[in-house]
């Protein structure tokens, strides 16, 4: 189970970073602002541009800040990768289903973890219903061992009235 985990996390951890990385790809200089005052789908056709509605601005997506500075364009206002999408939307829905994801790991962390011990419960029972034989065995030899002691005793004349007293060496 851990082993999964693990993988899917290195998977992750590769996409995100292939993600980052061609992010950080710089683009042909000024491709960007050749294209304001155009359209924002004609200047979302280039991956590395940012479209700020406010002014009617194509810019160069500023890759060293993740997020578009505030100077630059209000995150209301900035669009990447689709038009209809303004930065704000993206960062609150990219964060309640971020937050899902993980909650619903912990959930499913939570239920693993709890089929495991009921498992172990389930395990144990089993383990005590083959016992069961075995112990009656065991109580029927001990009590065969004690009346064959008795028997001895009784021959050699070591009986006595009260079990509590010591033997005495006569």
């Amino acid at each position: 189970m851990a082993g999964c985990w693990n993988s899917v996390f290195v998977a992750l951890l590769c996409v995100l970073s292939s993600a980052l990385v061609s992010a950080q790809t710089p683009s042909a200089p000024d491709v960007c602002a050749s294209k304001s005052n155009t359209s924002c789908e004609e200047c979302l056709k280039n991956v590395t541009c940012l479209w700020c509605q406010a002014n009617q601005r194509c810019v160069d997506y500023p890759v060293r800040t993740i997020l578009p500075p505030h100077s630059l364009c209000p995150l209301a206002e900035a669009r990447w990768g689709l038009c209809w999408v303004n930065f704000q939307a993206l960062i609150i829905t990219m964060s309640v289903i971020g937050g899902a994801i993980i909650i619903s790991v912990f959930v499913c962390c939570f239920c693993c973890c709890k089929c495991e011990k009921i498992g172990n419960k389930k395990q144990d029972e089993r383990v005590e219903r083959q016992a069961d034989p075995w112990k009656a065995c065991r109580e029927e030899r001990k009590v065969e061992m004690r009346a064959r002691h008795d028997e001895i005793r009784k021959k050699y004349g070591l009986s006595k009235e009260n079990p509590y007293s010591r033997f005495e060496n006569n």
